[in-house]
């Protein structure tokens, strides 16, 4: 007997309003109604084929120069601007679209820059030109969802619908459940050492248009420039490319499912992951299949980054994504107090020769946006970068009043009391996590 759905919806109908919930993030000039139920129901050999005309097609550029416009960014090796190539957009993309089409755009070198890191040291940061940033941006419109169909629920980092607080929040999930035995692993070098020719394996598993695949190996290829000097990477993803956090999770797959199907749970963002187990044997064992796996696609744990703890336990807590969780609370890691110390010191400087209203304004902002992530911090660290914030100001007035001293004075709380700055606007981390911790 032929077995009627149990609603009044027709179970197509049912299929179809899924699949627009999970994919409400594809490109809609790309991604069709028939291509996301492709998506959704598979394709035949599981290989996707004709694929490079979505991507040179003039509605697909628009859409990701729209993008590109939207995130600024500097310019390139060819000295163009965002707002240079505004000014031509129609010519530019028409350019773009024919050289795609025609098959002769070649990526230009992508502008080294170093970028100063909170200790002092820097990182290296890529910036590709703006028409290659918009190839790219397309690129990833056309290829993303056909990754995403296939990524798994541990994986947190770059992608849609995603990002560090649902990783946090799993984390925090999972130790409560008594997963407490944690293994905190850090791969050396990621971004710098993914094999190229294994990377471009894994992609041609589910892509067989050659031109999108050799569009995609000109990206790993391309030149790198810094001052006068001019290299070629042989390995590793193009630092700031768009298209870099998508293939980095693409290498970083086979692990998630690897785990996944040994019955680990692990919590992965981008390079960053943690593995919470029951027991020590079991994370022992985690450890040693991480790292033969690892050993086995040209990557390498860190040695003096990657280790097991019972994060019950006082000094064998674990970092991921800012906090630190230890004895059952989550602290602010140092590494991220400390750059959030130092950009409040920036603002709060006594030479600054602007008046604590509007030093109060210029806080506000970002006093709500560190709050917003790390409101689940224990208490007594938010308490003391208010008392921190209020000495600084009230350092400030001292100044400004031609009084020495750096705000320490016991007069100064009588003088300048906490509910002075709460009338003046200040935001307060304790006293919005207190009003957060009510509200639930």
């Amino acid at each position: 007997m032929k077995q009627e759905p149990v609603s009044g919806v027709p179970a197509g109908a049912k299929q179809e309003t899924e699949a627009h919930d999970r994919w409400w993030w594809v490109e809609a000039t790309v991604w069709t109604t028939r291509m996301v139920s492709a998506l959704v129901n598979g394709v035949k050999g599981g290989k996707w084929f004709s694929l490079m005309d979505k991507v040179f097609r003039p509605e697909t550029l628009e859409a990701a120069w729209r993008k590109v416009a939207g995130n600024k960014g500097a310019a390139g090796v060819d000295g163009q601007s965002v707002e240079r190539f505004e000014a031509g957009e129609k010519r530019y993309l028409s350019e773009l679209h024919e050289a795609l089409k025609t098959n002769v755009y070649r990526p230009s070198p992508v502008k080294r820059v170093e970028i100063p890191k909170g200790d002092g040291k820097t990182r290296p940061l890529g910036i590709p030109t703006v028409k290659d940033r918009i190839v790219q941006t397309a690129l990833k419109m056309v290829i993303e969802p056909i990754f995403e169909a296939e990524f798994r629920d541990g994986s947190f980092g770059f992608r849609p619908g995603r990002g560090c607080k649902d990783a946090l929040r799993e984390v925090d999930r999972l130790i409560k459940e008594g997963f407490t035995h944690v293994v905190d692993a850090d791969l050396k070098g990621y971004f710098d050492t993914i094999p190229q020719d294994r990377l471009m394996s894994l992609v041609a598993q589910k892509i067989s248009d050659g031109r999108v695949l050799a569009l995609i190996e000109s990206y790993l290829r391309q030149d790198v420039m810094k001052e006068m000097e001019r290299w070629r990477p042989t390995a590793g993803t193009p630092q700031g490319a768009v298209i870099s956090p998508l293939l980095a999770n693409i290498y970083l797959h086979p692990l998630d499912l690897m785990m996944e199907e040994r019955g680990y749970r692990m919590v992965r963002y981008a390079d960053d992951f943690v593995i919470l187990c029951g027991t020590a044997e079991e994370a022992q064992e985690a450890l040693r299949r991480v790292e033969a796996w690892a050993n086995a696609n040209g990557l390498t744990l860190h040695p003096d980054k990657t280790r097991i703890g019972d994060c019950r336990e006082p000094g064998q807590g674990f970092e991921f994504l800012g906090y630190r969780f230890e004895a059952g609370r989550r602290f602010v890691r140092k590494k991220s107090l400390q750059a959030f110390k130092d950009r409040v010191r920036a603002k709060t400087g006594r030479s600054r020769g602007v008046a604590v209203t509007q030093m109060i304004r210029e806080l506000n902002p970002m006093l709500r946006g560190w709050f917003g992530y790390f409101k689940h911090a224990v208490p007594s660290q938010l308490r003391l970068m208010d008392g921190l914030i209020r000495r600084r100001l009230r350092a400030v007035l001292r100044k400004q009043d031609k009084r020495p001293g750096f705000g320490l004075c016991p007069n100064d709380h009588l003088r300048w009391p906490n509910a002075y700055f709460a009338d003046l606007g200040l935001f307060t981390l304790a006293t919005a996590q207190a009003h957060a911790r009510r509200s639930r």
